[in-house]
């Protein structure tokens, strides 16, 4: 294949896209994520995965995007922010006579949006690189976006395992697209939580079992999304008010 003279330069250009197809940031990464087996498989033996079965039926694919594009050379990692610049927190929590719906779940199906763009970015740079081969992901694949994103230098994990980053704290989504071209990679962000465990103790239903491990068996998403029977009972006054489970239609 036939790349760009200066591949640093093109790399800089891909970010400029992403930028103005509406991404707050763009990172890129290799795909080496060979240090988060371990940690997915003692997640996994622990059954913190609860009903989610194809967690574990994908097994170790997870951490190996190369399995999933045969060729891929490095991953460019996006992240699109959700949360309003005048939003106002909380206020729903107080009347028990109303639902507190999560932010995400408020605009259009993310999931189009962040993979339509992805796209768009996948074709122009093919228009550079006409034998590329591309293909984009959000939440559609068995792909560890969190680690690949903190290595691409968004964010830093958090002791809630979600990424966190200066200007938009975990307000965001997270989408990824595998090219087969050897871009320059980024420089992961140093950690930046310190002793601090608010994200843990804030837990209404104590789903962070320890720093960067969460039991998703306990987690509300987990028992509003992808629970089929009825939520435990103990869970129930943990959770109040908050539905998480809805999506207005795109």
């Amino acid at each position: 294949m036939s790349y760009p003279l200066d591949l640093h330069q093109f790399a800089q250009q891909i970010k400029q896209w992403g930028l103005d197809l509406g991404f707050q940031q763009v990172g890129i990464t290799d795909t080496d994520l060979s240090a988060e087996e371990p940690r997915l498989q003692a997640w996994l033996e622990k059954q913190y995965h609860g009903e989610m079965e194809w967690m574990a039926r994908h097994g170790m694919m997870r951490a190996r995007p190369h399995e999933l594009l045969p060729g891929t050379l490095r991953v460019i990692s996006v992240r699109m922010n959700y949360l309003p610049a005048k939003a106002a927190f909380a206020s729903t929590l107080k009347n028990p006579r109303l639902g507190y719906v999560s932010r995400y779940a408020l605009g259009r199906d993310y999931h189009k949006v962040l993979r339509n763009r992805l796209k768009k970015l996948g074709e122009m740079i093919q228009q550079h690189c006409s034998e590329l081969n591309f293909r984009p992901f959000v939440d559609s694949a068995p792909l560890l976006e969190r680690p690949l994103a903190a290595k691409a230098g968004l964010g830093w994990t958090g002791k809630h395992s979600l990424i966190l980053n200066r200007e938009a704290g975990s307000w965001f989504f997270l989408g990824e697209l595998l090219i087969d071209i050897p871009l320059p990679i980024d420089t992961p962000q140093q950690e930046q939580c310190g002793r601090c465990v608010a994200c843990m103790t804030i837990c209404p239903t104590s789903a962070i079992v320890e720093p960067y491990v969460v039991d998703a068996r306990r987690c509300i998403s987990y028992l509003t999304i992808e629970l089929e029977g009825a939520i435990p009972e103990a869970f129930r006054p943990l959770m109040g008010n908050r539905i998480m489970a809805v999506m207005t239609a795109s």
